[in-house]
């Protein structure tokens, strides 16, 4: 087997891999298709499809970190954290840093050298957001498939005023071109007028 076979090999394994640990999410949600899909299974590949579609040359780390942007995340619940500001800043922290190791562990496990596994590790954590291209592009993703997916269903939770801040908060996190392609996501009108309201 050639060295760039072996290469797609253990990509293809190590995203399988990811798929299999997040398997155990005990929450389920229909697909696209009505399918009943694991509930992080089902965001993992929304994250990829995203990911694929918004940056189609996207590098082998950039693909794995989205792949694994939530993995196992059931097994740190918010609820274990107060359920103020600081409590769910602490909650997110001490998952970006469980993602990265156990992202990590499967990434050798499949024969990945520490330089990538570091590497993925960096943008699951997002490391130096600003300044780092691929950083920035994961954060876009993780905000388009947040508006697509999951904003609709938020929504019904919170009242106006709050969902005029959260989506603030997400636009403030994206770069020029992820405001773009949000702007073409295919939001309902409700959706629309919020997101016009909230940059107006």
């Amino acid at each position: 087997m050639s060295a760039e076979m072996n290469s797609e090999s253990r990509f293809i394994r190590t995203i399988a891999a990811f798929d299999q640990a997040n398997a155990n999410d005990p929450r389920q949600e229909r697909d696209e298709n009505g399918l009943e899909v694991a509930y992080e299974v089902l965001y993992a590949r929304r994250m990829s499809e995203m990911l694929r579609h918004f940056c189609p040359h996207a590098s082998e780390a950039l693909q794995l970190a989205a792949r694994s942007q939530h993995i196992e995340r059931w097994l740190l619940p918010r609820e274990l954290y107060p359920l103020d500001r600081k409590g769910y800043l602490q909650w997110r922290s001490e998952l970006k840093e469980r993602h990265a190791i156990r992202a990590g562990e499967i990434m050798q496990a499949e024969g990945y050298d520490s330089v990538m596994c570091d590497r993925v590790a960096a943008l699951l954590k997002k490391e130096k957001l600003k300044s780092d291209d691929e950083s920035q592009t994961l954060e876009d993703v993780i905000c388009l498939v947040f508006l697509q997916f999951y904003f609709s269903e938020f929504a019904k939770a919170h009242d106006e005023a709050k969902l005029i801040d959260i989506l603030q908060k997400t636009w403030r996190k994206m770069s020029d071109a992820g405001h773009q392609a949000a702007l073409k996501l295919p939001l309902s009108e409700d959706e629309l007028a919020l997101v016009t309201k909230a940059l107006s």
